[in-house]
């Protein structure tokens, strides 16, 4: 081999690969730079994020996007070692939550603002970026916003000759009907029957459960809570939380549930694919109190990017992207709700993708003046379990209401103090 062979073959041995940094072939002695992406979902979203990216890389062939994603409780634990860690993606979906968690002072995040030039802000009205906001700072945009939603099967109720229920008293009639076929009105997962009862409570005693970021509920609240969770379980209006099959469904063992409006297809598509009438109902409250009074809005999740990043241009490029384009418009569609971006939106109409049960949820939610924004700490899971925890000892006659609130109370305390 000549001296010339082995000195080319010594240089392609040694080149680098940079993460986030920037890659560089023998062949174009073109710097291709490497993004990070993370996200969590299910198999579809996974799918279609999957295209948006290619999608991108074709539109700049000198950014790589290197993909990671899992479902939502791998993705929040190693999403939360990687930022402990500072070795987290470079764009990130984020949840609300995670703003008040892990950048409280607005520096937990890169600022976005600083990449308004990339990245196309103009879409966003001042009111739905103050979400992403930390002590004044841009950390996240919103995708799209959330709200936890009754949706009822109508056929259903229709064949039992009852109407849709809209009050309180109304949910306990109907129980009545259905139960004495072993159907259940209503059902839903832990974190929507809290929220859930807290709009019962909020309604019933005309007290917020937060009071700008003070815990404002006593013990009489959460009282009135557990009892409501009790009553709801006891007369058959939903099983217990622990009991609540995403199947049952469709297997109609349910006529309606409590569900985000982004989990509107995942839990209802079927439904709706198989002829069902299913319908997004009007907030549930008493009779003299404005439905949607008591009920929460929050962003259904958010992109951010990382403060650690060696490339924050190509990162912006990549937020705007998954945000703003047409191409991921019509790729993701509806999935993660209805989008805030203005030129995802219009697309949508355009192409005549705004329609569907989660559209009109989203409908619902965005044209009631009576909701409120939610604060982080409703969605404290320690406090969830703890809500769940204190009823299920008044249903197994462990306790009495009154002390299960007492301690509910306490831990909750204890809870916000160690935040």
């Amino acid at each position: 081999m000549s001296k010339k062979i082995k000195i080319i073959s010594l240089l392609c041995a040694v080149l680098p690969l940079f993460s986030c940094g920037s890659q560089t072939t023998v062949h174009s002695h073109k710097e291709q730079k490497i993004v990070t992406l993370s996200w969590w979902g299910n198999d579809a979203r996974n799918e279609y994020t999957i295209q948006a990216v290619a999608e991108f890389e074709k539109l700049h062939p000198d950014i790589k996007v290197k993909c990671s994603y899992s479902e939502w409780s791998g993705y929040e634990s190693r999403s939360r070692v990687q930022m402990m860690s500072n070795t987290e993606s470079d764009v990130m979906q984020i949840n609300f939550a995670w703003l008040s968690e892990y950048s409280p002072d607005g520096t937990g995040y890169y600022d976005l603002e600083k990449l308004s030039d990339i990245i196309d802000l103009t879409n966003y009205s001042d009111d739905m970026l103050e979400y992403g906001r930390k002590n004044g700072v841009l950390n996240a945009i919103p995708i799209a916003m959330n709200a936890e939603t009754i949706y009822l099967n109508k056929t259903m109720l229709n064949e039992y000759g009852l109407d849709i229920p809209h009050t309180w008293d109304d949910l306990f009639d109907c129980a009545k009907v259905l139960s004495k076929d072993g159907i259940y009105l209503l059902s839903g997962p832990s974190k929507s029957v809290w929220l859930y009862a807290i709009t019962y409570a909020e309604q019933l005693s005309g007290k917020k459960f937060m009071d700008g970021d003070k815990f404002n509920f006593t013990e009489k609240e959460l009282e009135t809570m557990i009892e409501f969770y009790h009553r709801l379980v006891d007369e058959n209006v939903m099983p217990q939380v622990e009991y609540f099959r995403k199947i049952d469904i469709d297997n109609k063992l349910y006529a309606g549930t409590v569900a985000w409006v982004s989990d509107a297809v995942n839990y209802l598509g079927t439904l709706c694919d198989s002829g069902e009438n299913v319908i997004a109902a009007e907030y549930t409250s008493f009779p003299n109190i404005e439905s949607g009074t008591g009920w929460y809005a929050k962003p259904a999740t958010m992109y951010a990017v990382s403060k650690n990043t060696e490339c924050p241009d190509e990162a912006a490029l990549l937020l705007d992207f998954l945000c703003n384009s047409r191409e991921t418009a019509e790729l993701q569609g509806v999935e993660k709700g209805i989008p805030l971006s203005k030129s995802a939106r219009e697309h949508l109409d355009k192409i005549g993708m705004l329609s569907g049960i989660q559209y009109e949820a989203s409908q619902i939610m965005e044209n009631n003046p009576y909701m409120s924004k939610m604060n982080p700490l409703m969605e404290n899971a320690k406090i969830i379990d703890g809500y769940i925890e204190a009823c299920n000892e008044v249903i197994f006659d462990k306790a009495k209401s009154k002390e299960a609130a007492e301690m509910l109370y306490e831990q909750i305390l204890e809870i916000i103090e160690n935040l």
